[in-house]
């Protein structure tokens, strides 16, 4: 580790941009996730509802990711970035007009979450290809790495933001100001002088272009692993992450408050995990790091799942989130440095399917389990499918 290394990607201006503006939005966009789990818990009191409500706002990521990794390859991603941004602080401000005026219910709340995610499908693979050509492949791990940073400042902040607000100016306050803190992303992307190049054309059908993709994916075995691993820790390994309300209310009797600082502590080991990434320079060994940041992610995931102490359940989410980001960042660097520049698009659109694209069956699953037979059982169950997974796929990923 070096810590003089920590902030290589700052030199880039348009990635100093990017991060400023994604560091107020992302807050906003914690704060509201916060305030909308504490709401449909709240309203509902169903574990399952709140299963449903997260797998509808991750369902459009499973069904459109493909096709917005092929619009990305062949259109400028800083406008599509604008366009996802704006429809989502539109909607965040719809939502904190039907809470203030007292008019939501659960299926305006789906309703909004379907429509978020519509925007997120379409921003995610431009925003993770994005990234290279801020800062190049030689500075793409600490970029990556700062973005995971600052991500989970924000877990920090958000959470522990709206804990307090929403006790003094209530949900729609919290939905409000996330909305207002689109405009910070925005004026960042604006304000970007981005070198001119040329974005091909349409000159392959969408299945066409999909496919070739896939095949590039499967006649890669690293690429393919880190991907398979991805897919497997969408489904069963983010229990923890969708029935955290659960978990604050009705195992460690905690409200609002305890909420917040429970998603703030999971933050806390992310940023701390981003920050060592940073500090580890270009070339890494990859391999450690990754399958290492697995075993510890789902081994710490299972503790957590059987503490009924609130202070050492947030120590083991610190440790949770800490090898979490090890892991992910890790393969999202090697995902993207070893993809060709014109299928890199279209790879993130597969890697964010695995990932979050299947989030929400995972959702379901994980809130079926939960009604059944509790939380503290669905995650157990979950880190254990994921601890089995990561040690079969270490016997097959190369040395190096």
């Amino acid at each position: 580790m070096n810590w003089s290394n920590t902030l290589a990607a700052f030199k880039h201006r348009n990635y100093r941009l990017f991060f400023a503006g994604q560091g107020v939005s992302l807050t906003g966009t914690w704060m509201q996730n916060v305030a909308l789990g504490w709401l449909v818990y709240d309203v509902t009191r169903s574990a399952f509802l709140l299963g449903f409500v997260n797998f509808l706002g991750a369902l459009p990521v499973t069904v459109l990711t493909l096709y917005a990794g092929v619009v990305a390859d062949r259109h400028n991603k800083r406008t599509i970035l604008i366009i996802n941004q704006a429809a989502a602080m539109l909607l965040a401000f719809l939502l904190a007009a039907l809470v203030y005026w007292r008019a939501v219910n659960i299926w305006h709340i789906a309703g909004i979450g379907l429509l978020t995610g519509i925007a997120n499908a379409f921003d995610m693979p431009a925003r993770q290809s994005f990234v290279v050509d801020m800062v190049g492949k030689e500075d793409l791990l600490n970029a990556l790495a700062l973005n995971s940073s600052m991500f989970h400042a924000a877990r920090i902040c958000g959470p522990a933001l709206a804990g307090w607000l929403i006790g003094s100016i209530g949900q729609a306050g919290c939905f409000f100001l996330n909305g207002l803190s689109f405009l910070a992303v925005l004026g960042g992307y604006a304000a970007m002088r981005m070198p001119a190049r040329a974005v091909p054309g349409p000159d392959q059908s969408l299945r066409h272009a999909t496919l070739e993709a896939l095949q590039y994916v499967r006649g890669d075995r690293i690429t393919a692993a880190m991907i398979g691993m991805m897919a497997i820790i969408g489904i069963f390994g983010l229990a923890h992450h969708v029935l955290m309300p659960v978990f604050a209310r009705d195992v460690l009797h905690t409200g609002a408050g305890g909420l917040g600082l429970l998603m703030a502590a999971n933050g806390v080991g992310a940023l701390l995990g981003a920050l060592t990434l940073a500090s580890l320079g270009a070339h890494p060994h990859m391999r450690r790091l990754f399958f290492g940041g697995l075993v510890g992610f789902s081994a710490m995931g299972i503790a957590f799942a059987w503490s009924r102490t609130f202070w050492l359940s947030a120590g083991l989410l610190v440790g949770v989130g800490y090898c979490m980001i090890i892991a992910f960042a890790t393969a999202n660097t090697a995902i993207q440095t070893r993809a060709p520049d014109r299928l890199r698009g279209r790879v993130m659109g597969i890697y964010v399917l695995a990932f979050i694209g299947l989030n929400p069956f995972g959702a379901l699953l994980a809130g079926a389990i939960a009604r059944a037979h509790g939380a503290p059982v669905a995650v157990t169950l979950g880190g254990a499918i994921c601890l089995v997974a990561t040690l079969v796929a270490l016997r097959l990923v190369p040395l190096r």
